[in-house]
């Protein structure tokens, strides 16, 4: 899809986007509104400060909602007030060393927020496609030299990468369970280490290096 077809397809559209304070978020969001679409964002506070969302003042250009997606009722609200066309599902604990660290916290927002938002899309008629954003970290690791493919068996190891085949998994239930009829389209996309600007978080390769360097500190 070229941006022209991007723009006849989103522009005066209600879409709603989880996760909208995060890196991914915020670059997705950003390019929702200058496509023309009506965002609105549901998402906890920035995760990073400095963060992406503020210096963009993205806040300014959609609905911007803070809120955590293990709430579904604040969540459903929500949705009753958007009655969004298209939703993106980015929403997630998304970093391994932290899924050690608190492992409940990374099962409950990323398999039962995932849960929670699909019973949103669920109850919610006006929603004709849904994305739930993952990771390739979800199959199991087989040390393979080339890349996984789609076929391969889901099987993360750590919290991080299990929860997110988990999330997996819901995903298709719901769309095997509740959305046959095609009233709504159900999709996941299974996202590599992904570069680019704005990125604050720890233990990302490229920002850890460039903070290493700031300070002086060798490369490893």
């Amino acid at each position: 899809m070229n941006w022209n077809e991007l723009e006849k397809f989103y522009s005066g559209k209600s879409v709603l986007v989880t996760g909208h304070t995060g890196f991914k978020g915020s670059w997705l969001t950003r390019m929702l509104t200058l496509a023309g679409a009506k965002v609105t964002g549901y998402s906890l506070n920035p995760p990073t400060d400095p963060s992406l969302f503020e210096i963009a003042g993205l806040e300014d250009t959609m609905d911007s909602v803070i809120g955590d997606v293990r709430d579904l009722a604040r969540l459903q609200e929500v949705f009753e007030r958007v009655q969004p066309q298209v939703v993106f599902h980015l929403a997630a604990q998304p970093i391994v060393r932290d899924s050690y660290k608190d492992p409940v916290y990374t099962y409950e927002t990323n398999v039962m927020g995932t849960v929670n938002v699909l019973e949103c899309v669920r109850r919610t008629k006006s929603v004709q496609s849904f994305l739930n954003v993952t990771t390739d970290k979800v199959y199991e690791n087989k040390e393979w030299e080339y890349g996984y493919r789609e076929c391969d068996p889901l099987d993360g190891y750590d919290p991080y990468s299990n929860s997110k085949s988990c999330s997996e998994l819901v995903t298709h239930s719901y769309q095997k369970s509740f959305f046959q009829d095609g009233r709504c389209a159900i999709s996941t996309s299974r996202a590599g280490n992904v570069i680019g600007g704005g990125d604050f978080a720890n233990d990302r390769i490229i920002p850890d290096c460039v903070r290493s360097a700031g300070c002086g500190r060798e490369i490893a």
